[in-house]
């Protein structure tokens, strides 16, 4: 019941930003986001015995992701998210300094750099396309990455047999895999001519879109998988009662949003 509630309460804060608020209430909601997932990669980072400032690093991505709005829109006569990332290789870095040398030195210095791109990047990028070409671009993603993780999940616990990635995440199976992509194309293809006004964009091609978001969206969970398999964790963290934290319910968002941003930007 508490994860069900929970599940409901995520969905309505979501779309109740994306409808009915200005856009900018998405760039603030992206941003918090952002800033809460780096922090709980930094944590994780610490139960391995590298410690960075999750303070920093959920700074950082909250900045990488509004200087990523910033350059979308416009706003700026200079690349923002230029002059942000370079400055985060030197603040990175001076935060990694200030530390004694050990052997963990090497993984506070990626973790310090990687949280805020990682999250910051992807998270920005959406918020751009809200501000830019409107709710329905960002519906698209959000109903066709939905579908594809739902068919998973059921189509996985019914049929499932053949284990697809058993040393990271045992309960993914193949068959849930495949589940997910079928569906993806499917929504994709009826829904994605309808949502988005592209240059030739037929069913084939949303089609071919719903396949490819299925495939990174599934990569973006293994590799959040992979981050706590590592960690030794099971969550990233408690934040979202019966669902773990943040960086659980937008890991397949993190790899689906580079990829739906580039075909947006080429194919409008």
């Amino acid at each position: 019941m508490i994860r069900l509630a929970s599940g409901l309460l995520l969905i309505v804060l979501v779309l109740a930003t994306l409808v009915w608020l200005p856009p900018w209430a998405t760039v603030a909601l992206a941003a918090v986001v952002a800033a809460l997932a780096a922090g709980e990669v930094a944590a994780m980072a610490a139960h391995q015995g590298a410690r960075v400032s999750p303070i920093f690093v959920g700074a950082a991505a909250a900045i990488v992701a509004l200087a990523f709005v910033v350059d979308e829109t416009g706003l700026a006569r200079v690349s923002s998210l230029a002059v942000v990332l370079l400055s985060l290789v030197v603040a990175a870095g001076c935060v990694v300094l200030v530390t004694a040398p050990d052997a963990s030195t090497l993984t506070r210095a990626a973790v310090a750099l990687m949280a805020p791109i990682y999250a910051g990047l992807p998270l920005g990028a959406l918020a751009a396309l809200r501000a830019t070409d409107g709710v329905e671009a960002v519906l698209l993603l959000l109903v066709i990455l939905a579908v594809s993780d739902s068919a998973q999940y059921y189509t996985g616990r019914t049929f499932g047999r053949r284990r697809l990635a058993p040393i990271i995440s045992p309960g993914k199976t193949v068959e849930g895999a495949v589940g997910g992509i079928v569906a993806a194309v499917v929504v994709a293809a009826l829904v994605g001519p309808r949502l988005v006004d592209t240059a030739g964009g037929s069913a084939v091609i949303f089609g071919a879109l719903g396949l490819l978001l299925a495939l990174v969206g599934m990569a973006g969970d293994l590799f959040e998988s992979l981050l706590k398999r590592g960690a030794g964790v099971k969550d990233s963290s408690s934040l979202i009662p019966g669902h773990g934290g943040v960086l659980d319910r937008i890991d397949s968002y993190l790899f689906a949003v580079p990829v739906y941003f580039v075909f947006v930007r080429c194919a409008g």
